[in-house]
């Protein structure tokens, strides 16, 4: 599984940190005489952060170490990692398991995306990537990318990937082939450990791995224009409180329900967004 960089953890949750803080203000002597004076470059603003209400829980497979989600026809698609991973099928209302494909040992699979009749995922590392039938979970394709893969969504004409660096990747949606990138920043500085993603009335929403937020990204400049938090959503303790994270965002779009879980979660959330602040 992917291996931990606790520093660069704590890096982070100290820079979504900052975004909550009272600002502090550094004063210094005035100089004697006049001078020219350099006005500091604005900062750039601090995006809104939204709490949640719960508004309905349902069971989840507590063995999934869910990489990528999709509400679909009134069901989930799913794919989990670690070995063996596998794509499934869910019932919503009760966490059954309809279907599921097993990939080889191998593989340890990661985001998952519905493009038309296809569902797209991605593996780790190694560059694998497969491509299933939408009813059946049957194999239909396979195809290669650079690097790590993390997560996967799309909008209405490109497959956007996130590879755990401060960035998003654009695939065409026929080819799989990379076609673009755009740097994503939170208050001007690099953004990185962009997991499970899902596109959301114009937006990329991105979990950020080991942490309870969701950051909403505009996907035309890459900057964070807010951060959904989420902390204490599963009130129950976790096995394995480093691997099982908060992972897992799902959008209805027809009935307007946002859908969240995590790793080996027994649970799934429909969840409310509330006033910013």
């Amino acid at each position: 599984m992917r291996g931990r960089a606790p520093g660069r953890v704590a890096a982070f949750a100290g820079l979504i940190g900052l975004a909550f803080a009272p600002a502090v203000f550094a004063q210094t002597a005035a100089p004697a005489a006049p001078v020219t004076q350099t006005v500091a470059p604005a900062q750039p603003a601090r995006p809104p952060r939204y709490g949640y209400e719960i508004v309905a829980v349902y069971p989840h497979d507590p063995a999934a170490f869910t990489q990528g989600l999709v509400f679909h026809d009134g069901i989930l698609l799913e794919s989990t990692g670690r070995h063996p991973s596998s794509v499934r099928r869910v019932r919503l209302e009760d966490g059954v398991v309809l279907q599921k494909r097993d990939l080889d040992l191998q593989f340890f699979g990661e985001g998952l995306t519905a493009v038309g009749d296809r569902i797209i995922t991605l593996t780790w590392q190694g560059g694998h990537g497969f491509v299933w039938d939408i009813d059946d979970l049957e194999p239909a394709g396979t195809f290669s990318y650079s690097g790590e893969g993390w997560g996967l969504t799309h909008d209405d004409t490109r497959v956007i990937l996130s590879d755990g660096t401060a960035a998003l990747r654009f695939l065409d949606p026929v080819t799989l082939q990379q076609t673009g990138s755009v740097p994503v920043t939170y208050m001007g500085r690099p953004l990185e450990r962009l997991n499970e993603l899902e596109f959301i009335e114009g937006e990329v929403w991105a979990n950020v791995w080991q942490t309870n937020f969701i950051v909403r990204i505009d996907p035309a400049t890459g900057v964070v224009t807010g951060v959904i938090d989420l902390t204490g959503i599963l009130p129950d303790p976790v096995d394995n409180p480093a691997d099982d994270v908060l992972n897992g965002i799902a959008w209805d779009a027809e009935n307007r329900r946002l859908f969240v879980t995590g790793k080996n979660w027994p649970k799934l959330f429909e969840i409310r967004l509330t006033e910013a602040r």
